[in-house]
């Protein structure tokens, strides 16, 4: 049971609903009328989808993803100079310090990439990035890093997902 601003709300079902950090440690829900409908007590759905915005207590939750390693789908505007990737499907705390990008040939330097927004990361390598192209996660909360070897193949496509063989658990 929560409550936001005086409006009662009842988890009728388990309903996932993904956070995507703002600026100034904020959080945004973007539901749809109907999703949010759902969260309230029967016959407090108009209330609940009418009240604008809601200061609400939330708390994370490790991510488990049984079966799956993390993923990789590259970003539709991302070229051989500029490589941005949504990085999906990683257990454990959820989110990441960091993601640092290896080229091929390259046997020491990982260089940071940027976050974009959400779960995407950014680097503008301003030169030819070499494929295969590994990359490394860090989690915020544990430390712990892993390392996909080359997993963004040689005559890599945007748009396309790439899989690792990797996870943090």
């Amino acid at each position: 049971m929560m409550h936001a601003q005086g409006i009662q709300l009842l988890w009728l079902s388990q309903i996932s609903v993904l956070l995507v950090p703002v600026p100034k440690e904020s959080f945004h829900f973007d539901l749809s009328g109907t999703a949010f409908g759902a969260m309230a007590v029967s016959g407090q759905e108009d209330q609940l989808r009418n009240a604008g915005v809601l200061q609400i207590q939330h708390r994370r939750v490790p991510c488990n993803w049984p079966g799956k390693t993390v993923t990789f789908r590259v970003d539709s505007g991302s070229n051989p100079y500029y490589f941005a990737t949504l990085v999906e499907y990683e257990d454990g705390d959820g989110d990441l310090k960091s993601v640092e990008l290896k080229q091929a040939l390259d046997t020491d330097s990982w260089v940071p990439m940027q976050k974009s927004w959400g779960a995407v990361w950014k680097l503008d390598a301003g030169s030819v990035l070499r494929a295969p192209l590994s990359l490394k996660l860090t989690s915020l909360e544990s430390g712990k890093s892993i390392v996909a070897s080359g997993v963004i193949p040689a005559g890599w496509v945007p748009g396309q997902t790439y899989r690792s063989l990797v996870n943090f658990n």
